[in-house]
C-alpha cells in the first residue's frame, strides 16, 4: 500500500502534468502547436509573441509591418491565433460566450491536421471521440479558416447522419461570420463585400455561397450519398459516421466513394471523419481499424475522456488515502495508467448514472477498445478480442476454388493465409447460409489441427447448397483430406436436395464424394440401437458446447485468428437473458460458428485423418 505522503506527492505531480495546467495562450503563441519562434510585434498590448516559423519565412513578412498587416499575415499561418482572434463560441460549462480557445482534445486533433497541412500533404483524419469536447466545432472552424483566410474557390461539404446534425454544424459557420472582425476582412480583395456571409444559391437550401471568397458550402446526409457526386470539393467533414445507416440502395461506403471522387488527394484538401463509437463491425469501426493499422490514408486520432479538463472532481487531501484504498480493479488500472485521484473520482461518480460499465465506457471511453464496447451481455471480453485481432493480416492468396484448383482473383470469395503443409492435419468446418445476397452467409473455415490451431483458409459467400457442398469437399481435399465438419441442421430439413431431386440429398452427395466426414452418434428410431449420422447438429445443448469451447479459446489465446471480420463477429455476439446465444441485431455469426465447430472438434479428437467409419465424440442427440 502506498504511503499517504507518497500518494499525495504522486497525485500532485500528475495534476501538474495535466494539459490544462500547462501554459497555453493562443494570443502569445505559448504552448501552441508547430515549430515557433519569438518575435517582436507591432501590437501595442503584445510586445512579443511566439509565431509559426513559416510566418517569418513568408515573403510578406517584415519586422516593420503595421499592426493590421501583421495580424493578417499571422492569421494565414497561425490557426490557433486566428481562432482566438476571429471566432467566438458559446461555452456550455462557463455559461457564456468567448473567444475560441482550443481545449486539450481539440489541440490533439489540430496537431495531426496541421502536420499534414504544413508538410504539403492532403489532410486526412479519422477521429474516435468521447462526448462533449467540441470535435465538430474544431473541424467546422478549421474548414472556415481554409475558406476565409487560406484559399479561394475552396468548396466544402458538411455531412451528418441526419440533416439536422449537418445544419447545426453549418449554423456555427453562420454565427462565426456574423461576429467576424471587419478589420481582418479585406473588402477590396473580396469584390467589395464588406462582411463575410453565406448567401443562398437559387432555390437550394443545401448549398450556399460564401460571398467574396468564391466558395460554396454544401450540406449532405448519409441518406443521400449521390448528392455529393461530382461536387468539386476541397474540404469534407463527415460527422457521427458510426450512425450512418445502410440499405440495399445506399451505404456509408457509397458516400465515401462519392466524396473521394470529389476531393482530390492533393495539398490544401481535407477529409475528416469523426464519431463516437456505435458498436463494432460497422463502416466507422472498419475504417478506424484500417487507419489504426496504418492501412488507410487517414490518421487515427483517439481522444479519451481523461483528456477533457471538465471530467474531474475534487478529492480532499484528508480523503485521499481512504478513496485510494477503495479502488476496484478497474479504478486501480486507471491509476496505474497515470490518471489523477480527481479524474478517477469523476469516473466513479458519473459512472453510477449508467446501467452498466459498458454503457458508460461507450459514451466516455478511456481506450479505443472501450469506445467500441456495446452495452449488453457480451460473450467475449473486448480486451481478449483486441489481443486476438493482433494476429489478423491480409491473406496471402485471394481467389476462387474451382475443381480443386485455386485461381487467384481480386475480390474472390476464397482467402488463404497458409498453403497446405506436407504432413499437417486440418479441420474444415461449414456453416450453411442462404442463396440470396440478403441471406446469411455460407462459410467454410479451415484450421490447422494442433496445440494452438491457426486459421489457414476461409471461403465466404452465397450459393446453392449443393454447390457449397462441392466447394467444401474441394477445399477440404486441398488441405490434405481435412476432416470435413458440416452443420447439418439446414441439410436435414426438407428441400435440401440436389437440383430439386428428393432422391439425392446434399448429405448423400457429401457421402458419395468424400470419405473423411465428421459423424455423430444417434439413436436408430427403428432398431433402438446406435448408428451414426453425417454432420454436426446444432441445438441448445450442443451450441453451448461450441460457444464454451470458443470462449475458452479466445480467453486463453487458444487459437490464432487471421480474419478481421471474425473478430467483429466475436464483438457483437451476446447472450440473451434466457441463456441463448446470438449475434446482435443486424450482425452475423457465420464465421464465428465455423471457428467454434472446428475448435470443438480439434479439442475432442486426435490430430489425425480419421476414416469415415469412426465417429468423433459428441453428446447423444
Amino acid at each position: 500500500m502506498m504511503k499517504y505522503t507518497e500518494l499525495l506527492a504522486e497525485n500532485r505531480r500528475r495534476l501538474a502534468l495535466l494539459p490544462e495546467r500547462r501554459p497555453y495562450d493562443p494570443r502569445t503563441g505559448e504552448g501552441c502547436c508547430g515549430e515557433r519562434t519569438e518575435v517582436t510585434t507591432p501590437l501595442p498590448d503584445l510586445p512579443r509573441a511566439f509565431v509559426p516559423v513559416a510566418m517569418t519565412r513568408d515573403a510578406d513578412y517584415s519586422p516593420r509591418l503595421g499592426a493590421t498587416a501583421w495580424e493578417r499575415l499571422r492569421i494565414r499561418h497561425d490557426f490557433e491565433y486566428w481562432a482566438w482572434r476571429c471566432v467566438r463560441i458559446f461555452y456550455k460549462t462557463a455559461g457564456g460566450e468567448g473567444p475560441f480557445r482550443l481545449n486539450a482534445g481539440q489541440r490533439r486533433v489540430l496537431e495531426v491536421m496541421e502536420d499534414d497541412r504544413r508538410a504539403g500533404r492532403p489532410v486526412r483524419v479519422i477521429v474516435l471521440k468521447a462526448r462533449q469536447w467540441g470535435c465538430s466545432t474544431l473541424v467546422a472552424v478549421y474548414m472556415a479558416w481554409y475558406q476565409l483566410v487560406l484559399l479561394r474557390n475552396c468548396n466544402s461539404l458538411i455531412c451528418g447522419h441526419v440533416k439536422d446534425a449537418a445544419t447545426n454544424i453549418r449554423s456555427m459557420l453562420e454565427y462565426l461570420l456574423s461576429q467576424y472582425p471587419e478589420e481582418l476582412w479585406d473588402a477590396d480583395e473580396n469584390g467589395g463585400v464588406r462582411h463575410p456571409q453565406l448567401k443562398s444559391m437559387g432555390a437550394s437550401q443545401n448549398m450556399k455561397a460564401l460571398a467574396g471568397r468564391d466558395c460554396r458550402v454544401t450540406l449532405a446526409t448519409a441518406i443521400a450519398p449521390d448528392a455529393v457526386r461530382g461536387a468539386n470539393l476541397s474540404l469534407a467533414h463527415l460527422s457521427e459516421v458510426a450512425y450512418y445507416g445502410a440499405t440495399t440502395q445506399r451505404s456509408p461506403e457509397m458516400l465515401l466513394k462519392s466524396i473521394i471522387g470529389s476531393v482530390m488527394p492533393q495539398p490544401n484538401t481535407l477529409v475528416v471523419m469523426e464519431s463516437t463509437a456505435n458498436g463494432v463491425g460497422n463502416f466507422f469501426h472498419r475504417e478506424w481499424l484500417r487507419a489504426e493499422a496504418g492501412k488507410s490514408d487517414k490518421h487515427a486520432v483517439f481522444v479519451p475522456w481523461s483528456l477533457i479538463a471538465e471530467y474531474s472532481m475534487d478529492v480532499a487531501d484528508s480523503d485521499a488515502a481512504t478513496f485510494f484504498a477503495s479502488f476496484d480493479a478497474y479504478e486501480r488500472g486507471l491509476w496505474d495508467a497515470g490518471l489523477t485521484l480527481q479524474q478517477i473520482m469523476w469516473h466513479r461518480v458519473t459512472g453510477r448514472a449508467y446501467p452498466s460499465p459498458d454503457a458508460f465506457h461507450a459514451e466516455f471511453p478511456f481506450t479505443p477498445v472501450e469506445a467500441f464496447t456495446l452495452s449488453g451481455n457480451h460473450v467475449f471480453a473486448p480486451e481478449r478480442i483486441a489481443e486476438l485481432r493482433r494476429g489478423t493480416c491480409p491473406p496471402a492468396i485471394v481467389g476462387e476454388l474451382s475443381r480443386g484448383v485455386v485461381r487467384a482473383e481480386s475480390g474472390g470469395t476464397l482467402q488463404m493465409w497458409e498453403e497446405p503443409q506436407d504432413g499437417a492435419y486440418y479441420v474444415a468446418a461449414v456453416d450453411i447460409g442462404g442463396r440470396s445476397a440478403s441471406a446469411d452467409w455460407s462459410v467454410i473455415s479451415v484450421l490447422s489441427h494442433g496445440a494452438v490451431p491457426r486459421v489457414v483458409a476461409q471461403w465466404r459467400g452465397h450459393t446453392d447448397h449443393d454447390v457449397l457442398a462441392d466447394k467444401a469437399v474441394a477445399l477440404a481435399a486441398l488441405y490434405n483430406e481435412a476432416l470435413l465438419v458440416v452443420e447439418s441442421n439446414t441439410l436435414e430439413s426438407a428441400g435440401s436436395c440436389v437440383g430439386g431431386d428428393n432422391s439425392l440429398t446434399v448429405i448423400d452427395r457429401l457421402r458419395e464424394s468424400y470419405s473423411n466426414l465428421y459423424t455423430r452418434p444417434v439413436v436408430d428410431n427403428l432398431t433402438g440401437g446406435m448408428t451414426t449420422r453425417i454432420g454436426f447438429h446444432t441445438n441448445r445443448r450442443t451450441k453451448s458446447l461450441l460457444i464454451n469451447t470458443l470462449i475458452a479459446a479466445v480467453r486463453d489465446g487458444g487459437y490464432v485468428e487471421r480474419c478481421d471480420e471474425a473478430c467483429n463477429e466475436l464483438s457483437t455476439y451476446i447472450q440473451h437473458p434466457n441463456g441463448s446465444y446470438a449475434a446482435r441485431d443486424g450482425c452475423h455469426d457465420d464465421i464465428l460458428m465455423t471457428r467454434a465447430m472446428a475448435l470443438y472438434v480439434i479439442s475432442t479428437s486426435a490430430p489425425a485423418v480419421a476414416p469415415a467409419s469412426v465417429p468423433y465424440p459428441l453428446p447423444y442427440l
